[in-house]
């Protein structure tokens, strides 16, 4: 039986946890980072696909496929980055080091993105868009596995992880209103508004990662009973309730996800809503998002995280399809409409995660292994497949269908049908497939909190045994052979 040098006694790891209790202030600095580092990439969806088809010169087919591409290369890397984290043992904190080594790099690849010159080639895309899903993916994770490792109880996490959402939405919020807000009242071009978003995050990331760190250490290692191998990753695969979350963050991340890069055109094409007041109608969805998520992580502490992900699943499928119906240029009803179908966006993201973080304790309980960062990443790895490849697949429909950009409500009648359809309809058939993925969900609050006892008992075992010196063996001379 081997342990981790690192853990510490019962009084120390006590008091270790007080010190690094998530509470009142502290968890509003930790969540900070989420602020930019959740933003950072919905740009790239939302933005930069315009951006870069219009203003740049880029083929938006190219754009396309350098989006799904990267994405999709993406998804190797997160699984072997959450092994790294888990075998690694830095004396700063396992997550704090690896979640401070991913801020510098993801700063300069936003910085390359959001001012490439004009005539920028497909291969210059390709690269620092790569660039910056590394830094986003290991800071991201790092930062979500050390939230998971310092709330250990089942209502704790998910009210970490609705603060981590707050954030996150409140970051999306405030740098995807800078373009329609400099253009309106400042009356700023487009490529300028649009780079504004870049340098709000290039500034935001380091300094919200100072605040982390100070705000909050890293609870010490708990012991593992056995030693990691490669070959859990395919045993984890084969877990039903790894494999249940799993699916239902696939399912979930295609909604939101192709509503993105579609949202302008949908708006400009279908609505007769200009750019810059689609940008409030977007900033309308992200008020709802911030105003739901709290709400989200109240219904799960009354019912359960997979009833309350159930709920929304429903919910969204319902307010999202209902957009179809706000008439043509009609803009307050648009507001309110987004704003609607806001409300459910973020129950996903939270509940998925902090589900994932309860399963993590369960694995350890089994296994005797902390898998918790391999799991993390798993949902942020093999997530990204469905709304990857539905993204690339909805915006090379349009361009079969012959839709163009700059013709807006000039295109024919079947692309705009077809737009309207991969806008709404599309997304809420992923609401009604995530709830039926959640159901018959198991791992309940009574349930985690029976998993975390017996850890408990079992990780003093484990720290008194490591204390108690063996006792020294019998030697056997050569002339008693």
């Amino acid at each position: 039986m081997t342990t981790d040098a690192s853990t510490a006694t019962p009084g120390r790891e006590q008091s270790a946890e007080r010190r690094n209790a998530l509470h009142g202030w502290r968890t509003m600095a930790f969540a900070s980072p989420c602020f930019a580092l959740t933003a950072m990439l919905l740009p790239v969806l939302m933005y930069l696909p315009d951006y870069y088809a219009r203003d740049l010169g880029v083929d938006l087919a190219v754009v396309a496929f350098v989006l799904t591409t990267v994405r999709i290369a993406d998804i190797g890397f997160d699984p072997v980055l959450g092994l790294m984290m888990d075998r690694s043992h830095p004396r700063t904190g396992r997550y704090r080091t690896w979640f401070v080594c991913g801020i510098p790099l993801a700063a300069i690849a936003i910085y390359m993105l959001y001012n490439a010159p004009v005539g920028v080639s497909g291969a210059y895309l390709f690269l620092w868009l790569a660039a910056a899903n590394v830094g986003q993916s290991v800071s991201y994770l790092a930062h979500i596995s050390w939230a998971a490792s310092a709330a250990r109880s089942y209502d704790h996490r998910s009210n970490i992880f609705g603060w981590l959402m707050v954030f996150s939405v409140l970051g999306m919020f405030l740098i995807m209103a800078l373009p329609p807000v400099l253009s309106l009242t400042l009356g700023w071009e487009r490529p300028h508004a649009v780079q504004s978003m870049g340098w709000l995050m290039i500034a935001s990331l380091p300094l919200t990662a100072l605040l982390a760190i100070a705000a909050v250490g890293e609870p010490p290692r708990r012991p593992m009973l056995v030693r990691p191998s490669r070959s859990e990753l395919f045993a984890l695969l084969r877990r039903g309730l790894v494999v249940r979350l799993i699916a239902a963050d696939i399912v979930w991340g295609i909604g939101p996800s192709v509503a993105a890069a579609l949202l302008f055109a949908f708006f400009d094409s279908l609505k007769l809503i200009e750019r810059d007041l689609a940008g409030l109608a977007l900033l309308a969805y992200f008020i709802g998002g911030m105003l739901g998520a709290p709400i989200w992580v109240r219904i799960a502490k009354r019912t359960g995280k997979h009833r309350a992900l159930l709920w929304s699943g429903l919910t969204y499928a319902v307010v999202q399809s209902a957009i179809l119906l706000v008439p043509a240029g009609n803009v307050p009803l648009a507001l309110a409409g987004m704003a609607i179908a806001g409300l459910p966006s973020n129950a996903g993201p939270i509940l998925i995660r902090s589900m994932m973080a309860d399963v993590a304790d369960e694995v350890r309980l089994a296994t005797g292994v902390d898998r918790l960062s391999l799991l993390l990443s798993l949902l942020s790895s093999i997530g990204k497949i469905g709304p990857a490849v539905m993204t690339g697949l909805a915006l090379y429909a349009l361009s079969l269908a012959d839709f163009d950009i700059a013709l807006g409500a000039r295109n024919s009648t079947e692309s705009l049908w077809l737009l309207g359809f991969l806008y709404a309809i599309v997304p809420a058939a992923t609401g009604l497939l995530t709830a039926w993925v959640i159901r018959g969900y198991r791992l309940d609050a009574t349930t985690h909190a029976d998993i975390c006892r017996q850890l408990d008992e079992r990780d003093r075992t484990a720290e008194r045994e490591a204390e108690t010196p063996e006792p020294a063996q019998k030697k056997t001379s050569l002339a008693s052979i």
